[in-house]
This record gives structure tokens, sequence and C-alpha cells, in this order.
């Protein structure tokens, strides 16, 4: 990457400003130890799972929403989202009085649809893929003048991504490894773009499901590609494209991505639930389940972000069978 695309990365500034913007209306989540007991020594969990709205989105979503001028918000605002941006997004603008449409697969998990509709947001559903979302939210956004939440292809999402990196190195200053799940890419960029500007030393690596593995694709050809399909049962981690500007960072910031099977995310599930006693969604597991399977180093201090938990009762139940 030259030094010209460098500079077009979110920086430190623009993510301390962020955690400033968007520390009244989100959790600082803990950072705990992934078992009570010693077996997993070095080991640490970041609860976003424990966020408002239930997953790390609101950070973004509410970086995004808190910038925009009183007549953006008059006029409200959309998103297209598999669930927990469409949730967050919902979230900060009940919380602000600002109208909210939510474009959703229809393949969305009903527990994702509720919440959003919880916080008054009007859900459309259009399609099972990202790029179906996009259209018809882009559609609607032309059609009613409402101005655009991106989930991660955005400088603004990306900087309220990146507070969770600095409250990371605030509780685990010698955190040797991260563990981050991929989606879209825009938790992944902003935790990067934090980390390695203060700790350069620490290595960032991204997880996402064989089934959805459109960053790691990307990575290997140099460029964005765009997946025939996608399939997990991590559904929150299924766009078919990375970002343009979320691939910047991966390819400049990241030190590997990395896929997990289903079978290993359905299994750190159960391992959150029995051994650290977290309700976790897909999604948000698939991280454990990248870290659980590599050997670590002597004195490594090894992260994994718990990315979310919106998993419905029944579902959650099967997960956890053995």
């Amino acid at each position: 990457m030259s030094a010209a695309e460098f500079v077009d990365l979110v920086s430190l500034d623009a993510i301390r400003d962020a955690a400033r913007r968007i520390a009244p209306f989100v959790r600082r989540t803990p950072l705990v130890p992934a078992t009570d007991d010693g077996r997993f020594p070095g080991f640490w969990l970041k609860c976003e799972n424990l966020q408002v709205a239930g997953a790390f989105k609101i950070r973004g979503a509410a970086n995004m929403v808190r910038q925009l001028d009183a007549d953006a918000l008059r006029r409200g605002v959309i998103t297209y989202s598999s669930g927990n941006h469409g949730q967050a997004l919902a979230c900060i603008a009940a919380e602000l009085g600002v109208p909210a449409v939510i474009v959703m697969p229809s393949t969305a998990p009903s527990v994702k649809v509720d919440g959003a509709r919880a916080y008054g947001a009007d859900v459309v559903f259009a399609g099972t893929t990202s790029a179906d979302r996009k259209r018809e939210a882009e559609r609607i956004r032309d059609e009613r003048g409402l101005i655009m939440v991106p989930p991660f292809d955005h400088p603004w999402i990306i900087a309220g991504q990146g507070t969770l990196g600095l409250e990371i190195l605030e509780d685990v200053p010698d955190a040797t490894d991260i563990y981050v799940p991929v989606g879209g890419g825009g938790l992944l960029s902003g935790v990067a773009a934090a980390v390695k500007r203060i700790r350069p030393s620490t290595r960032v690596i991204g997880v996402e499901p064989e089934g959805g593995a459109k960053m790691s694709r990307s990575l290997a050809a140099g460029a964005p590609v765009t997946l025939e399909r996608t399939a997990s049962i991590a559904d929150g981690l299924l766009p078919v494209r990375p970002g343009d500007l979320t691939f910047a960072h991966v390819r400049a910031l990241v030190d590997d991505v990395v896929t997990v099977s289903d079978d290993a995310i359905a299994a750190a599930v159960r391992w959150l639930a029995r051994e650290s006693h977290l309700v976790v969604e897909p999604s948000g597991a698939a991280s454990v389940a990248a870290a659980l399977a590599r050997p670590w180093p002597p004195a490594s201090h090894v992260v994994a972000v718990v990315s979310g938990g919106n998993v419905a009762p029944d579902r959650f139940a099967e997960l956890v069978k053995t």
C-alpha cells in the first residue's frame, strides 16, 4: 500500500474523538478472563454481547448519527443490515428522536427483526444477500430523502468500532493477539486502526466463517471480490463483499485473516456457555473458535472479541445441546 493510500485510513485521533462522542450512548463492556478456574491463563474475552442493543454495532452507528446535522436528523436515517447494525441504528435513532428505516434480509432471525422494531424502526425486507438489501435501501433513500448509515464501509463507522480497540489496550495493555470476527470488516478495521497505532507489536487477526470468506479471498486477489453466495450459522458475518475502505484497512494493518468451520463456531458457542457463562450468537463466537484452535506461545495475552449476543432462546438451546 502506498503512503498516499495509508493517509486515507482512519486516524487514532478520529477514534479517540469517537470515544468521547459516543460515551453517553454505549457501555464500556467488561474484558474478563475466559474462565474462572485458571485453566486458560492469558485468555481474555471482550464482552460486546453485553453492549447496548446486544452487539458492538452501536459504537459505529452512534458515532455517525451524532455527526449528522439537524436537517439530516429531521429527514431520518436508513441502513441495510443482517440484524445487529440495524438494531444499533434503530436504538440510537430512538434515543435521539430520529426516524429510522432498516432493510433486512428475508432470512433475518426474528430476534433481530423484533429488536429493531422494538426501538420503533420501520423494518423492510429485501432478498437474502447484502447486495439485495443495499439496492433496496438505496432505492428507499433516494425516494424518501433519507440519510444512509452504512453498516461498515464508512470512516465514521470504522472510527466508532475502533473505540473497542482503545478499551482492549487500556484493560490489557500487553495484549499479544486480538481475534476479531469479520463480516464487512468495519470492526476489524477499527480495532486494527486503534491497536496498531498504539501497540504495533500486537497481532490483530480477523476471523470469518468458511462459508463467507470474502475478506480472505479479497486479500488473496489483491482487491475486493464478490462471492457468488455465502452460507453459515454465523448470519452476521455474511456480506458477499468487503467494503473498499475496510479492505484497505485490513490489507494495511491486519496481521492475518483466518477461517473457521460452522462446527467450530457451534462448539465455541457451547464452550462460552459452559466455561464463561455467556450467551453468545454464532457470529460473536467465531473469534473464540479461532483462538481456541491455535497454539499460543508462553506468556501470551490473547483477547477474543465476543461481538454479539442476539440469539433467540430456542436457537441458543439448540446450539448448546451436547
